[in-house]
């Protein structure tokens, strides 16, 4: 064989090897991509963060493509490197949420991508600010083991595998998970008719300035609470209290309104809500309400614009409080 045949003949093996990784590249793309949305919101509910949550799906595709053979189950495999991914993430992110400014929220959520029939009460449930908040108080790995059994449905032998424990460990971990949970949980409004009605009435009242109307809605020890991580304006503390929260949410937002500032109602997290944005559409905070025999429990705002980017472009929350308090009427 001469040196140009076997030139040739090695050129032709390099370039099928290639076409054949990059078929297999091609394939695995698209897999992931058909898993994407169950990866989001498996990291998401874990984390509580849009952006971490994107993070980790980014760096679960990497760890995937990186990988030397096919997994047998490409889901199970996906689902355990961003529950593994996502743990690691929550326990950095623990001490930052400890010097945190204020009270923390997790990032707001338009539009949950995952759907699942079968598991549309578990799925609804466990997106909401309250269960998210709830999370907060389990370990990064109890909350894990939580996500992937209670929300997702997993058999504790893929929970074992994805979160690196026994499935006697993972058993004890769900059952304590479980239990701090229930400790928690309020039972929200299950009727979404009534539920979404009443958000439509409170926030007419809101632009309205109706201070009656509002009072109306709201349950007697009603909270209004706000995050704003230092960053955009915020309340100093919690107000407690129907009238004093109508009162208070009437003066914010008759001003806000008046520079031309919009109210868009829509789901946040499952609940009803609503996106506050500037003159110039940019998004400003969000709004979500806790509601409860047919009553509004909790309010809770979101403004730092850290946890608003993945929303679009984001308004200067001090540059409009600034502009609202010189359009501020005497009698205010």
């Amino acid at each position: 064989m001469g040196l140009s045949q076997f030139l040739g003949n090695r050129l032709a093996r390099l370039l099928a090897g290639e076409m054949v990784v990059g078929m297999m590249t091609e394939g695995r793309a698209e897999e992931f991509e058909r898993l994407r949305p169950l990866l989001f919101s498996i990291a998401y509910r874990i984390l509580g963060s849009v952006s971490e949550a994107e993070d980790a799906v980014q760096e679960t595709w990497l760890r995937y493509a990186a990988s030397p053979t096919q997994p047998t189950s490409t889901k199970a495999f996906l689902s355990a490197a961003v529950t593994r991914v996502s743990i690691d993430v929550l326990r950095s992110a623990r001490v930052r949420r400890e010097k945190y400014v204020g009270q923390w929220f997790p990032e707001p959520l338009l539009t949950d991508p995952y759907e699942d029939p079968e598991r549309s009460a578990e799925l609804a449930d466990s997106v909401s600010m309250a269960a998210l908040l709830l999370l907060e108080r389990l370990t990064p790995l109890e909350r894990a083991v939580f996500v992937l059994r209670e929300v997702f449905g997993f058999g504790f032998g893929e929970i074992a595998s994805a979160v690196g424990r026994s499935e006697a460990a993972c058993r004890q971990l769900a059952v304590r998970a479980r239990r701090h949970v229930d400790a928690g949980r309020s039972r929200f409004e299950a009727d979404r008719r009534e539920r979404d009605e009443l958000a439509m009435r409170f926030f007419g009242a809101l632009r309205e300035g109706d201070v009656e109307g509002l009072r109306d809605l709201l349950a007697a020890d009603v909270q209004l609470v706000g995050d704003g991580g230092g960053k955009a304006p915020q309340l100093a503390r919690s107000i407690v209290g129907a009238e004093k929260v109508a009162r208070v949410l009437a003066s914010i937002i008759s001003r806000l309104i008046r520079i031309d500032v919009t109210i868009e109602p829509r789901e946040v997290n499952g609940q009803p809500g609503a996106v506050f944005r500037d003159r110039d559409n940019k998004v400003l905070s969000t709004v979500t309400l806790d509601v409860l025999d047919g009553q509004i429990q909790t309010i809770r705002s979101v403004s730092n614009p850290d946890k608003l980017g993945h929303m679009g472009p984001v308004a200067d929350g001090w540059a409009v409080s600034r502009e609202a308090n010189r359009a501020r009427r005497p009698a205010d």
